[in-house]
């Protein structure tokens, strides 16, 4: 399993993603259906610049190059606070990627930016995310109460985060190594 950014080669994919009511998952809120121009500006309108600084978006692929999800790290103003998230086609939850790829993205992101913290959130009744996060180091710091309408009602969300200091150092490189 692999990150890499983002291309104009994957609007197609990423609109399939955004545009279908189950890839956000149950634990999430269903997000606003996008148009593959609207996707597509990114990397074609020099004006979105601002955009991609502050949400990157990754392409979450096994090492055939089956794109099986998507993974963002975002900044959150004014406090330059990084927060990552990671969401999965369908077939290929359950499987543990979302582990590694959480891993990657913190391994990634302390290894290239000044920063002393990461942070994720995720649904209070999602227990295979707060497994995830959890494994990758990161620990609950509170909850949310009604962050997000989802599925008809009002739900709570766990906060989670790593600092730079619990992190150490990289481990999917010490794996390969």
């Amino acid at each position: 399993m692999s990150l890499r950014v983002a291309e104009s080669d994957d609007v197609d994919f990423e609109a399939e993603c955004f545009n279908d009511i189950d890839f956000s998952g149950e634990f999430n809120p269903i997000g606003e259906q996008i148009s593959k121009s609207e996707l597509k500006k990114r990397f074609d309108d020099p004006s979105n610049l601002a955009v991609l600084i502050e949400l990157k978006w990754f392409i979450i692929q096994k090492k055939d190059g089956t794109r099986i999800g998507l993974m963002y790290h975002r900044v959150c103003q004014p406090w330059k606070l990084l927060e990552i998230g990671c969401f999965f086609v369908p077939t290929e939850r359950g499987k543990k990627y979302g582990t590694e790829a959480t891993q990657l993205m913190i391994d990634y992101l302390f290894l290239s930016q000044n920063i002393v913290r990461i942070q994720a959130i995720t649904n209070v009744r999602n227990k295979a995310a707060q497994k995830t996060l959890e494994k990758a180091g990161l620990k609950v710091e509170g909850t949310i109460r009604r962050l997000h309408f989802v599925r008809g009602a009002w739900a709570d969300y766990y906060l989670y985060s790593i600092l730079r200091e619990e992190w150490k150092e990289p481990k999917t490189l010490t794996k390969a190594s």
